[in-house]
């Protein structure tokens, strides 16, 4: 019996969440040292067991209201495929430098290579060379692999293959890619900005700089992790799609502190009319421009400076009610709590979201704003439903999860929405 195949379509960033793909952490999160923590991407390392019960109550809220596809499940029935199996393994064997390794890797059952793709494969130290290079693992762990926004992104019916700015996460696009290429289970028309760019080391483009504001307007993010390069290569595929008018709004970033990789970490879409923001960024005055890019019949006519994001939005007919991350009150609170991820929500429907519940003074604003505060485990155990109430926060006890560097719209790949 084959199963029908998933269209894949997001034109907002709000309608009803209908196919998300989320990855479980496993193993490869805690497959690190203090020493290699930071070229893993993190500050400090996980404790996983309670990663998992808190990830437990992303994936529970999520299995209610959608279907959830599962990377290593979709990667296992990739590899079922011989003649995809070794496609991949060329792939990485490639773009890794591990071609001794194939033969291996070749032999393995698709279970197995899927978990090592994943957690990672210790090195064969078989020469001087290899002894001498202190270096534990052949194909690295993708420690960050369950923040799925960042190797792909869906953008109306495309599923954009995500150039990631860190080798480190290369290996997650090359999976994401052959998840997609593979026609198995999803209806959608596959851009691999990796063979577009010819690889091009100056174009770095991640998902969590890319929001879909409506069909004939992107909002990115322009920062550590998505470069300007990245951004024309992404406008030029977004001018082949659809005639008429299209916008894109491109908000300049700061390199730092971490907490600001990527633009759904300081504003995020809770409903039609609302988003959640963080103020110093975005409606403060800052150095860091919003530029507005008008495209025409397929071309770009006019790149100008904006005055920020909300209030060119306006003029684009989206009037969005601005929700204070941290609180209108405290500038600390704000700044703190943006770096736990306040910012960074996640819509399964039109003002009804996933956050972390730690950031209370954003749940407090939120609270003001007529949304209703609940936690993820009584929407699980069905002592509260989502369709009784017309706005929600639904909350996620996060203590782990927030040390990777992300929040509930991180760890989601939205497939499909109403």
């Amino acid at each position: 019996m084959t199963e029908t195949k998933t269209t894949l379509s997001v034109q907002s960033e709000v309608g009803k969440l209908e196919a998300v793909l989320l990855h479980y952490p496993g193993p490869e999160v805690e497959n690190m040292t203090p020493r290699n923590a930071q070229r893993a991407l993190y500050s400090d390392i996980l404790n996983l067991s309670i990663a998992r019960k808190e990830y437990d109550q992303l994936q529970g809220v999520l299995k209610k209201t959608s279907r959830v596809y599962e990377v290593s499940d979709l990667l296992t029935r990739v590899l079922e495929k011989e003649n995809l199996k070794e496609q991949l393994i060329l792939k990485i064997s490639d773009l890794e430098q591990v071609h001794g390794y194939a033969d291996y890797l070749m032999k393995l059952s698709p279970q197995n290579l899927s978990r090592i793709l994943i957690e990672g494969l210790p090195i064969k130290i078989n020469t001087l060379t290899d002894f001498l290079r202190e270096e534990y693992y052949a194909l690295k762990p993708l420690y960050n692999f369950y923040f799925t926004r960042d190797a792909s992104a869906i953008i109306g019916n495309n599923a954009i293959i995500c150039k990631m700015a860190n080798s480190v996460r290369l290996r997650e696009s090359l999976i994401m890619d052959a998840i997609f290429e593979s026609d198995l289970f999803f209806d959608t028309n596959t851009i691999n900005t990796y063979d577009i760019s010819r690889n091009n080391p100056l174009v770095k483009v991640e998902g969590g700089d890319i929001l879909v504001i409506r069909d004939d307007i992107l909002l990115i993010g322009n920062g550590s992790r998505t470069s300007s390069q990245g951004i024309d290569l992404l406008v030029n595929e977004f001018c082949k799609t659809g005639n008429g008018k299209k916008h894109v709004i491109v908000q300049q970033l700061p390199e730092s502190p971490e907490s600001f990789i990527h633009l759904d970490m300081v504003f995020t879409m809770l409903d039609t009319n609302t988003a959640m923001v963080y103020k110093p960024l975005i409606m403060s005055s800052s150095p860091y421009q919003t530029v507005h890019m008008q495209i025409e019949n397929g071309k770009v006519v006019k790149i100008s400076s904006a005055g920020g994001i909300l209030s060119l939005l306006r003029k684009l007919g989206v009037d969005l009610e601005p929700v204070i991350c941290g609180g209108k009150a405290d500038e600390w609170d704000q700044e703190r709590e943006q770096w736990h991820s306040g910012a960074n929500f996640l819509a399964i429907a039109p003002g009804k979201v996933i956050s972390y519940a730690r950031n209370v003074h954003t749940l407090e604003e939120l609270s003001k704003n007529n949304f209703e505060i609940v936690t993820a485990r009584d929407v699980i155990n069905d002592k509260f439903s989502i369709d009784s109430t017309k706005r929600c926060v639904i909350t996620i006890e996060g203590s782990e999860l927030p040390r990777g560097g992300g929040g509930p719209r991180c760890m989601s790949m939205p497939l499909r929405r109403s």
